[in-house]
């Protein structure tokens, strides 16, 4: 679990409260400040705000997922940003796999002949090249294509 804090900052606009990124996990289940808004995900192209709602989670699907789907599910590009005159708190519950498990695609998508576009990794494997790079580069999930 994760709480951001992120203070007021008078130039937004020369920073983020986090650059753009896709999650390492599973999913990230997200409470956001109702009173500030701040995330923002990208969708052809373009950031587009992801205005809070009132007894609503946001959940993203993370890096682990694509993997597990062959695919199928994509894992989302999102950021953070700060407001010039108020502070944002959010909260982060992040569901991971066990460091040793192997990720793989589920058999049922791979039955068909259909090719696995991920080679086989664990999650300790892929959790330390996430963070031996910067966020915002090129999706961790490249360096483990076939």
């Amino acid at each position: 679990m994760a709480v951001n804090y992120y203070p007021p900052c008078p130039e937004p606009e020369l920073t983020y409260g986090l650059p753009g990124h896709t999650d390492p996990n599973a999913l990230t289940i997200l409470l956001q400040d109702l009173q500030v808004a701040g995330l923002q995900v990208l969708k052809d192209g373009k950031w587009i705000a992801v205005n809070p709602q009132p007894n609503a989670f946001v959940i993203n699907i993370g890096d682990q997922l694509q993997a597990l789907s062959n695919g199928r599910y994509k894992s989302v590009w999102h950021r953070a940003i700060v407001n010039a005159d108020k502070a944002r708190m959010s909260i982060a519950s992040f569901l991971c796999p066990h460091d040793h498990a192997i990720i793989s695609p589920a058999k049922p998508l791979t039955e068909d002949g259909s090719v696995t576009i991920y080679r086989n990794f664990t999650y300790a494997e892929y959790y330390s090249k996430f963070w031996s790079r910067n966020l915002d580069q090129e999706h961790c999930l490249e360096l483990f294509k076939n």
